[in-house]
C-alpha cells in the first residue's frame, strides 16, 4: 500500500536538484524505505496521520543530507580527468572547472576561458592558447611547452613548477603573481610582461629577457644563466642566490650587455653582489645585505 502524501512530500523536497544523478537515487532509495516504514507503524495500529508524522520524522533533517548529497556530486563531476587532445576549442568556456591532469594538447584553444580553474597536473603541449585566460586559474604542475601563449593573461595565477619551456609568450602578462620552480628557458620574452611578481626557484636560462621590466620585483634562487639581458631594468627589485653564469666564457658582447643592466636601487646579497661584480654590472647605486 503507497502512501501518496509521503510521494508528494519527498517530491516537494527533492524538487531543487533534479537532474542530479545521485540526489536522484538517493530519492528512489528513500521512496522505498519510508513507504515500508509507513506500512510496519500502520500494521502497528497506528492512525494515517500519526503514521505519517512519525515516518516522516525518523528521517532527521533530510534536506541537510540532501544538499550535501548534491554538492558531492556536482564536486566531482567537476573533477573528471579530462582529455581534449586534438580538439577544436576555440572561446570555450572552462572557467571554474576543477579538471586535474588534464590533457589538453595539440588542441586549438585561442581565446578559452579558465579563469579560477583548477587545472593542476594537466599538459597543454603544442596547443593554440593565443588570448585565452587564466586569471587565478591554479596551473601546478602543468605542463605549457612549445605551446603558443600569445597575448595570455595570468593574473594572479598559481604557478608551480610549471612548465612554459619554448612557448611563445608575446604580449603574455604576468601580474600578481607567485612563481615557484617555474620553467621560463629557451623563450622569447621581450614582448612579456611581468608586474608585482615573486620568482622562487625559477629558470630563464638561455631566454631573451632584452629590454624586459622586472622593476620591484622579488627574485629568490632565480637563474638567469646564458639568459640575453640587454637593457633590462631591475629598479629596486630585491636579489637572494640569484645566478647569472655567462657561457663558457664572459666574452665583450655579453660583458657590454651586463653593463646595459639597471640595478639603480635594487637590494641585493652578497654572494649575487659579488656575482654581478665580477661581470662588470653597473652596482653603483645597489644595497647589499
Amino acid at each position: 500500500m503507497m502512501n501518496p502524501k509521503l510521494t508528494n512530500y519527498l517530491n516537494g523536497v527533492f524538487t531543487p536538484y533534479d537532474g542530479v544523478k545521485s540526489v536522484t537515487e538517493l530519492k528512489t532509495d528513500l521512496h522505498s524505505d519510508l513507504q515500508e516504514r509507513y506500512r510496519e507503524l500502520k500494521a502497528e495500529g497506528k492512525d494515517d496521520e500519526t503514521a505519517f508524522q512519525m515516518t516522516i520524522e525518523s528521517i532527521g533533517d533530510i534536506e541537510q543530507t540532501i544538499l550535501e548529497v548534491a554538492n558531492l556530486s556536482r564536486s566531482l563531476e567537476r573533477q573528471v580527468v579530462t582529455n581534449f587532445s586534438a580538439s577544436n576549442l576555440v572561446m570555450s568556456d572552462f572557467a571554474g572547472v576543477k579538471a586535474h591532469k588534464g590533457q589538453f594538447n595539440a588542441s586549438a584553444l585561442r581565446g578559452a576561458d579558465f579563469a579560477g580553474a583548477d587545472l593542476t597536473g594537466s599538459s597543454f603541449k603544442t596547443s593554440d592558447l593565443r588570448e585565452a585566460n587564466f586569471d587565478g586559474a591554479n596551473l601546478t604542475d602543468c605542463v605549457l611547452t612549445a605551446t603558443d601563449l600569445s597575448n595570455v593573461s595570468f593574473k594572479e595565477s598559481t604557478l608551480v613548477r610549471t612548465n612554459f619551456s619554448v612557448s611563445g609568450l608575446d604580449g603574455a602578462k604576468f601580474s600578481g603573481v607567485k612563481m615557484t620552480d617555474v620553467t621560463l628557458s629557451k623563450i622569447d620574452l621581450r614582448k612579456t610582461t611581468f608586474e608585482n611578481c615573486i620568482f622562487d626557484g625559477v629558470d630563464f636560462e638561455l631566454s631573451d629577457l632584452s629590454g624586459v621590466c622586472f622593476d620591484g620585483q622579488t627574485f629568490i634562487g632565480v637563474k638567469f644563466d646564458k639568459s640575453a639581458v640587454n637593457e633590462v631594468s631591475f629598479k629596486g627589485a630585491i636579489f637572494k642566490n640569484v645566478s647569472f653564469q655567462a657561457f663558457f666564457s664572459l666574452t665583450n658582447k655579453y660583458y657590454r650587455a651586463f653593463k646595459t643592466i639597471c640595478f639603480d636601487g635594487a637590494v641585493m646579497d652578497k654572494l649575487t653582489y659579488a656575482s654581478l661584480k665580477g661581470m662588470g654590472a653597473d652596482l653603483s647605486k645597489v644595497t647589499v645585505r
